[in-house]
């Protein structure tokens, strides 16, 4: 998957001579997805099953199998931990965010920024919840998750 930053798509842009030619060469980043759609192809990127996420996700596996199958709509906390169990990068994560149609992690959210940390040093779902923890922040699953 092509990825790339926001301020070389600008450059892009600014050196194209049509939308045309802009949108035929970036093509594969304007790509839409469902969440289930992306979550398979990460799936595939990471040679990963859907049981082991739910394991790693601390999440309950119908549920998990839930998601993956487009029949729930889950918070932005689940993502979060579906992402943390998947070992997905900041980008990754961010773009699941984005097609759940929920908020991008943002770096002057502490909270966000626990997680933004985690995701930076492929922490488990159980190391980041400590590290909430540590900072007195909510976890990432809740007490009854």
């Amino acid at each position: 998957m092509i990825d790339k930053d926001t301020l070389q798509l600008e450059n892009d842009l600014a050196a194209a001579e049509s939308l045309e030619e802009f949108f035929a060469d970036n093509e594969e980043i304007f790509q839409k997805f469902t969440l289930a759609q992306y979550l398979e192809i990460l799936l595939q990127e990471k040679n990963l099953t859907k049981s082991e996420v739910a394991k790693k996700s601390l999440l309950n596996q119908v549920y998990v199998y839930h998601i993956f199958a487009g029949r729930k709509k889950p918070a932005r906390q689940k993502i979060l931990s579906v992402a943390v169990a998947m070992n997905c990068t900041v980008k990754e994560t961010q773009r699941l965010l984005y097609f759940a149609g929920v908020e991008k992690l943002y770096v002057k959210n502490s909270w966000d920024s626990v997680i933004l940390f985690a995701l930076k040093n492929n922490f488990d779902v159980e190391r980041t919840n400590n590290l909430l923890n540590k900072f007195s922040e909510s976890p990432l699953l809740g007490d009854f998750d």
